[in-house]
């Protein structure tokens, strides 16, 4: 391969790299309207095994839906420097964004 044909093919990759945009993160946050900490549960609609106060960073790993019809997500986050999954949530008290 000659030297203009390596140039055009890095010139190429470089135009590629700067005009694609950086994929965007999808953080979500509790907030729910009560102000008291949002009841976490072991499957939509299940036992109580955690909770989460309005603000904590949270990243939806599954979403589901119990008998009446109602959106649940199965929520993860960081806890002391440690990803861990903590469980479901009622999916109107997430707001999510891209970051």
């Amino acid at each position: 391969m000659n030297l203009k044909k390596i140039v055009v093919s890095l010139l190429t990759m470089a135009a590629i790299t700067i005009v694609l945009p950086a994929k965007a993160e999808r953080v979500c946050k509790v907030t729910d309207p009560t102000g008291t900490p949002l009841n976490v549960r072991n499957q939509p609609n299940g036992q109580v095994v955690n909770a989460l106060r309005n603000g904590r960073e949270v990243y939806i790993e599954d979403t589901g839906s119990d008998e009446q019809g109602r959106s649940w997500v199965k929520v993860g986050g960081y806890y002391n420097g440690t990803y861990r999954v903590w469980g479901w949530v009622l999916r109107e008290f997430i707001s999510c964004y891209d970051r």
